[in-house]
């Protein structure tokens, strides 16, 4: 592990910390530096895995294009089993970009319960890619807020086929159906690395339309978030960029492969997250398919909930 890695292990990485500068935070991001040391799979985490039915893994394919990628299972396809090893039991089908990953390499994974709104991110090394599944060496792991998790209920039987993947297209643009489903979402999944400190997988919600696209690009605006500045650090120091959209009612799929940049300005008319910050994304790979199994799976009806947008 490098010097740059070791100090990342114990706190934030030299491009969190030009964010978190930017944003005039570091006060604040400061109180939460312990959350993203070294951590075992502790039972807060260990018990939240036990219940997801979905999860998000970034990684690179055999190109080395960065990509993010759906993980379903029935509870307890996502479990510890060891202090610092994480067991995924699924296995990532032909059909998406990360099918086979090459060992050794950085992964991060978030696991999500939609029901309960919680989540936890874990990041650390691809070790094993087999036919149980995959096997992730832990560096660190750490939960976040509930924050614009939009509720909605994943089930997924022990006999279901959850791997089935249908592919559709892959293409080097939008098609008029992406930017459709994309400007409907309601939540989405990004993908962001670093040189030193590997990939990691985030999730960002807001209301549906909060995102906009064109046949080219995406933007989005930034919420209020917890102040660590994990994604956009990422950014600050190289570009490249996954993000993955589900429709979680028809069961369609869109991976996007590209760049992102944060743009700091202040606020501009339809920049509605209230930050004066945005984020561009350039596509340049596009994968489509469909996930049988995520089918009509709706949010649940709304409630109030005061840390949405």
């Amino acid at each position: 592990m490098t010097d740059q890695r070791q100090f990342a292990a114990v706190g934030f990485h030299s491009g969190e910390l030009e964010a978190q500068r930017h944003a005039g935070v570091q006060t604040q991001a400061a109180r939460l530096a312990r959350m993203v040391g070294p951590a075992e799979l502790r039972p807060g985490i260990t018990a939240i895995l036990a219940d997801t039915t979905f999860a998000a893994i970034t990684a690179r394919d055999r190109t080395g294009r960065l990509w993010t990628s759906p993980l379903l299972g029935a509870p307890g396809f996502l479990h510890a089993s060891g202090p610092r090893t994480l067991q995924i039991n699924t296995l990532v089908p032909s059909a998406d970009p990360l099918h086979s990953p090459r060992t050794g390499q950085p992964a991060g994974v978030i696991a999500i319960d939609f029901t309960t709104r919680r989540r936890v991110r874990i990041n650390g090394t691809l070790a094993a890619s087999d036919d149980a599944g995959l096997t992730l060496h832990v560096d660190q792991a750490y939960g976040n807020c509930p924050q614009y998790i939009q509720q909605r209920r994943i089930t997924i039987g022990k006999e279901s086929d959850h791997r089935a993947r249908t592919p559709q297209y892959r293409a080097q643009l939008l098609r008029r159906t992406d930017i459709r489903l994309i400007e409907s979402a309601d939540t989405f999944f990004l993908g962001t690395t670093h040189p030193d400190s590997g990939n990691d997988a985030s999730h960002r919600g807001g209301p549906a339309g909060f995102v906009r696209a064109t046949s080219e690009g995406i933007w989005w605006p930034d919420y209020p978030g917890n102040n660590m500045f994990n994604s956009f650090g990422n950014l600050a120091v190289d570009p490249t960029a996954a993000l993955l959209f589900v429709d979680f009612r028809t069961g369609n799929t869109l991976q996007l492969s590209g760049l992102a940049a944060v743009d700091w300005r202040a606020l501009a008319e339809g920049d509605d997250g209230g930050t004066g910050r945005r984020v561009h994304f350039i596509t340049r790979h596009v994968v489509a398919s469909g996930m049988p199994d995520l089918a009509a799976h709706a949010p649940l009806p709304e409630q109030s909930d005061p840390h949405r947008p």
